[in-house]
This record gives structure tokens, sequence and C-alpha cells, in this order.
């Protein structure tokens, strides 16, 4: 059996280029967007660092130095608040740089998301590790990673988030064939369908966001050839694992039924601020009272 470790590493993917959401995104990466009052990658980080990941790693490209500063250090406008006595937004602020240790590496060529997973073997080493992407946000009052570690320490395999979406709608993710394991929380991944027609899909479960990755994918997706879009897919070489015994091998899923928030598209990104915002104590019971006064001039 290869040595591994408890989970201790998150990995996030953030070299996309946003084409979703430009212009908007034509100078600033998609994933500093503000969700209310902080960027998308905030929430991110904030929920690795929840699960005890205090160590991330960032995938960027070109044009994301955004994602770097946001997480330094901005010694004048903390001493021009301090000097204000504004200790509010001074802890605001430095809440940001002091979530964690967090590294960057670019993913130079856009290869797909299994190439970006993959350099990341340098520094993830020979253990296994978190992946979470940028357009799903899970509500921090949900523990869905911290019950995924959980998954991955006592199987020793790998470990992808699913969530129940309508029939009709299937065709829009990666569909898990699975079968149900009597007595757990979780379930054992056969198969995994990208994007499958409605009529041609093995269930409802729908792959989101969130991957605890045995350090054996990295061997796989090293001999994973390009598949959908000329891009190495992580799907493919989960596929592979699903079907291997022995070290490493096996893949299962954890189905999540908490609060999810898509950013992934302009419609659910307005729906996710919209939400967010109805939820929050300051805003919400104002912009909640709006938003029935807007809905019902709409009705008229």
């Amino acid at each position: 059996m290869t040595d591994v470790s408890r989970v201790r590493k998150a990995v996030i993917p953030a070299a996309g280029l946003g084409t979703r959401f430009l212009p908007a995104t034509k100078a600033m990466p998609k994933e500093m967007l503000p969700v209310v009052d902080k960027p998308a990658i905030q929430y991110v980080v904030q929920e690795a660092v929840s699960a005890g990941l205090t160590d991330v790693l960032m995938i960027t490209g070109r044009n994301k130095r955004a994602l770097e500063d946001h997480f330094d250090r901005v010694p004048v406008t903390e001493q021009l608040l301090a000097a204000k006595g504004d200790t509010e937004k001074l802890a605001a602020i430095q809440h940001a740089t002091d979530l964690g240790e967090i590294h960057y590496v670019r993913q130079g060529d856009p290869k797909g998301l299994g190439h970006a997973v993959l350099r990341a073997k340098t520094h993830v080493g020979n253990e296994p590790f978190a992946v979470l992407l940028g357009d799903d946000l899970i509500d921090e009052r949900d523990e869905l990673l911290t019950t995924m570690i959980d998954v991955q320490a006592r199987t020793g395999g790998s470990v992808i988030a699913l969530i129940e979406v309508p029939r009709d709608k299937i065709s829009a993710y990666g569909c898990a064939d699975m079968t149900v394991v009597e007595g757990e929380n979780y379930v054992k991944v056969n198969h995994l369908v990208e994007k499958p027609a409605v009529e041609d899909a093995p269930s409802n479960l729908a792959v989101i966001g969130r991957y605890v990755l045995h350090p054996a994918v990295f061997e796989v997706l090293e001999n994973t050839p390009p598949g959908r879009g000329d891009e190495i897919q992580l799907t493919d070489a989960l596929q592979t694992l699903a079907t291997r015994e022995g070290d490493g091998g096996g893949v299962y899923g954890v189905v999540f039924r908490g609060r999810r928030y898509d950013t992934g598209d302009k419609l659910s990104y307005l729906k996710a601020v919209v939400t967010l915002a109805c939820e929050s104590d300051d805003l919400g019971p104002d912009l909640r009272d709006w938003l029935g006064e807007f809905a019902a001039q709409l009705q008229k």
C-alpha cells in the first residue's frame, strides 16, 4: 500500500478564460467577480480552510494576477483604515490574507481540467488531496468537503460530489452510474458518462465541482489521451480509477443535498448573488422586502 495520509492540501483550478461573462472578464478574472461583498474565489478558499486544508494551490494562467493580489497584504489600505478607526473593513481585508498558505502555479497550455490537476503533482506529492472548482459555491453551513475527506480516508480511493438533478437536465452534467453501499453515507461509482443524452443517462446523479482524489490520479492523467474538446478530461481519469483494483483504485460518491450556488453562467450567477444577499444578516431583511415589492409589480 502507498503511504498516504489524511487530506491536507487543496487544489483550486483557476486558469479558465471566463468567456461566458465577457466583456466583464476582459480584464478581470472570472473568479474575482463579486458575490455580494466578496469575490467568488474567496468563498472557495474559505471552504477549503474550514475543512482543515490550509495549504492551498491555485492553478492560474495569464491575466490572473488579481487572484494573488487579493490574498496578499495591502499595507497602505490597512494603514488608512486603521487611522480612520474602521476596524470592520480592516478585519475584512485582513481575513482574506490570513486564510491560509496559498501557492500559485500557472497551467501554461490550456489543455483542460485534467491537465490543470496534473500541474499540481509536484506540490501535492504522494498524498490524497482535494480539488475545488470555483463555479460551485457550497454554503458554509454544509460540511460537504469534510464528509468527502472522511469517506476518502475510509475507502482509500477517490471521492466525487454528486447532486440529484431533474432527469431532463442531466445532459448538462457528468453523470454517475452507481451502486448503493448498504449502511454507508456514500455510493460506489461504477461508471461516469460525460453529458449523456437524457435517454442514455444511467441515473439523475450529476457530478459537481468537488473532488477528493488519491494521488494515483496523477499517473493516470499522465497516460490519459485528450478526450472531449481535445482536452485531458478528469472524468476520463476517474473512469479508469473506478475500474481499478488495489492501491488507489475505486471511486465513490457523496450525494449532496445541501445548499449549493452555481456561478457558472450569467443567470445562475445572478441567482447565487441574490440568494446569498437575501440570507445575509445586514442586507437580507431590506432586500427581501424589496424583492417582494418588485415581484408584485412584475405581476401587474
